[in-house]
């Protein structure tokens, strides 16, 4: 009898584990969308603060976090109300979360304390496409809707090319970092 129960409960903690891991999928699958569809979108009066020079710790893009954080945290609760496997969905988002602020936040836009460009590998690759998002002043002709999944940097150099007739030109804003943000903005005084 103990070894049937043992056996429930491992098959019951590799569904779970199975159930964040296809969430954490998932909601990348979301945010391109999102990130196209939304925030290029209708969205845009909370994402342009994301694409402009910033001068402080937070923008007004951060709301977009408070709000998943807030599905993630309601999710849970109504899975540990007896609503399962809502509580695992809630723990994929909150590690997509925790995923996104280190890729995104931390890793390209830099708003940690200390500075790392990664010079090889996927995170190079990741760090390049972003930056080639903001490449693009406003909201339309951008490329990489992606925080975690990153197209090979050759094609999205050719689609904004073929968007803009070549290189778009590059200016400061957030994907720049807060010093050449803030020098840009006392430039532009």
């Amino acid at each position: 009898m103990a070894f049937f129960f043992w056996s429930l409960v491992q098959h019951a903690m590799l569904f779970n584990a199975f159930v964040v891991v296809v969430t954490v999928v998932l909601m990348e699958v979301f945010s391109i969308v999102a990130h196209k569809y939304v925030m290029h979108g209708f969205g845009w009066g909370w994402h342009k603060s994301h694409h402009e020079p910033r001068t402080g710790w937070f923008e007004k893009n951060d709301l977009y976090a408070f709000v998943f954080a807030g599905v993630a945290i309601l999710l849970i609760w109504l899975g540990t109300e007896g609503r399962h496997p809502l509580e695992w969905i809630g723990a994929g988002m909150t590690a997509y979360g925790l995923l996104y602020f280190v890729a995104h936040d931390g890793l390209v836009h830099q708003r940690w304390p200390f500075r790392y460009v990664p010079r090889r590998g996927y995170l190079k690759r990741l760090y390049q496409a972003h930056r080639m998002h903001h490449a693009v002043q406003g909201k339309e002709g951008t490329v990489s809707f992606g925080f975690l999944y990153a197209p090979p940097v050759d094609k999205l150099k050719r689609q904004l090319h073929a968007l803009h007739g070549g290189a778009p030109q590059r200016r400061p804003d957030g994907a720049t970092g807060r010093e050449r943000a803030a020098a840009h903005a006392e430039r532009a005084k």
